[in-house]
C-alpha cells in the first residue's frame, strides 16, 4: 500500500460500532480515516465532539477520524476500503462505492454474515459489485467485541483471502500492539464460521435466558461447532479454520459475552417477547437473526444437517416455544460424535 504521498488514507464503510472501533485501530496507526455513514447528524456529532454516542457511548474517538456522508470523499484517494455493513446493506453499499473505488484500493469487509435472497457469502458479493476478484478481497474475522477494541484491549484477530499478499497487506494495515492479526488463506471457512457463530449465539442467550446451566450451553457450542463445521466443508472450507480464530474463538466470545447482540436477543427471546419487540429494543442489527434463515436454505442446498439452526428457525419465524426447541434437540435420534473409522 505503499505511494509517493506521505499521509495513507482509510476509508471504512459504514459507521457503527464495529466501523468505529476498526476506525479507530487504523486511526491509531497512521491513516487518516473517513468514516462513511448516511447520517449527516452522526457525522457531525463525530466531527465535533468526537463522539458516536449511540454505538459507543462515553468513547473519545481518535481526532483522525473524519466522519462524511459522501461516498465520494470517503474514497478519495484511498489506500484500504474496509466495508462494515450489514449484510442486508451490504450489496447497496458496494454498488454506491464502486464508481469511486480505485484498482490499487486494498479491500478489506468484516461483516459476519450471508446474503438472504443470494445465500452469498460477503466476497462474493463485494466482488460481484465492485468489479475485481474474490482472491483481492480479505475478510477479517475472530473473535473481537467493539466495546473492548475501542478502548484498546488486548485482541486477537484473522484476516483470510485466496490471495496471501492481500491478506499480508491488511496484515499489516491493522497489526498493532493491541490489535493482533493472523492470516489465512482459507476466505471460505472464516465467512462461514463468522456468519453461523451468530446463530449459536442466539441459542445461547435462549439457553441463558431459560435458566439452563453451563452444562447445557458448553453442549450447544460443541454442537454448534459441528454444525460450522459439516456447512463450511460442503461449501470448500479447510476444516482447521474451525479449530482456529474464527472458529472456536469467535463461537465462544461471542456465546458467552452480554457485550453480543445475538446473545441479548437470544435471551429476550426466552421469555416470550416476540421477534420484531426484541429487535426493536435492540435499536442495531442482529445478523444471527437474517443469518438464520440463510444458513438454514443452505443446509438444504448443500444437502447438511443442521439440526440448531433448525429449530432456531422455528423459534424465529415458525413461533415455536423455545422450550420446545430445546426439548426436540435433546430429544433427537441417538448418533455418533465421531464416525467410527473401518
Amino acid at each position: 500500500m505503499s505511494n509517493e504521498r506521505n499521509e495513507r488514507y482509510a476509508a471504512v464503510l459504514v459507521a457503527g460500532s464495529w466501523g468505529t472501533a476498526l476506525a479507530s485501530v487504523l486511526a491509531d496507526n497512521g491513516f487518516t480515516v473517513r468514516l462513511w455513514t448516511r447520517n449527516r447528524q452522526q457525522a457531525e456529532e463525530i466531527n465535533t465532539r468526537n463522539e458516536n454516542a449511540k454505538f459507543l457511548p462515553e468513547i473519545r474517538l481518535n481526532s483522525a477520524i473524519v466522519a462524511t456522508p459522501s461516498m465520494e470523499e470517503a474514497l478519495a484517494e484511498a489506500d484500504i476500503a474496509l466495508f462494515v455493513a450489514p449484510s442486508s446493506a451490504m450489496r447497496d453499499v458496494a454498488r454506491q462505492a464502486a464508481p469511486y473505488m480505485s484498482e490499487s484500493t486494498l479491500c478489506v469487509h468484516a461483516t459476519k454474515g450471508f446474503e438472504t435472497e443470494t445465500l452469498n457469502r460477503m466476497t462474493i458479493v463485494l466482488s460481484e459489485e465492485l468489479g475485481r476478484p474474490a482472491e483481492r478481497i480479505a475478510v477479517l474475522s475472530g473473535p473481537s467485541h467493539a466495546e473492548e477494541v475501542i478502548r484498546k484491549q488486548p485482541t486477537t484477530v484473522v484476516v483470510a483471502s485466496s490471495g496471501l499478499a492481500v491478506a499480508e497487506q491488511a496484515q499489516d494495515a491493522f497489526m498493532n500492539p493491541y490489535f493482533r492479526v493472523y492470516t489465512n488463506p482459507d476466505a471460505i471457512g472464516v465467512e462461514v464460521a463468522g456468519a453461523i457463530k451468530n446463530i449459536i449465539a442466539l441459542g445461547a442467550g435462549l439457553s441463558d435466558g431459560l435458566g439452563f446451566g453451563d452444562n447445557a450451553k458448553a453442549a450447544l457450542l460443541t454442537r454448534g461447532l459441528a454444525e460450522i463445521g459439516r456447512l463450511g466443508e460442503a461449501m470448500g472450507a479447510n476444516p482447521k479454520t474451525f479449530a482456529g480464530l474464527a472458529g472456536v474463538g469467535d463461537l465462544v466470545v461471542t456465546c458467552t459475552s452480554k457485550h453480543s447482540r445475538n446473545w441479548r436477543a437470544g435471551f429476550m427471546l426466552a421469555d416470550g417477547t416476540p421477534l420484531d419487540e426484541v429487535l426493536s429494543r435492540m435499536g442495531m442489527v442482529v445478523e444471527g437473526v437474517r443469518t438464520t434463515r440463510a444458513a438454514y436454505e443452505l443446509a438444504k442446498r448443500y444437502n447438511v444437517e443442521m439440526p440448531i439452526t433448525a429449530q432456531l428457525h422455528q423459534v424465529l419465524f415458525e413461533q415455536l416455544e423455545p422450550k420446545t426447541a430445546v426439548t426436540r434437540l435433546m430429544g433427537r435420534l441417538r448418533t455418533h460424535e465421531i464416525e467410527p473409522i473401518d
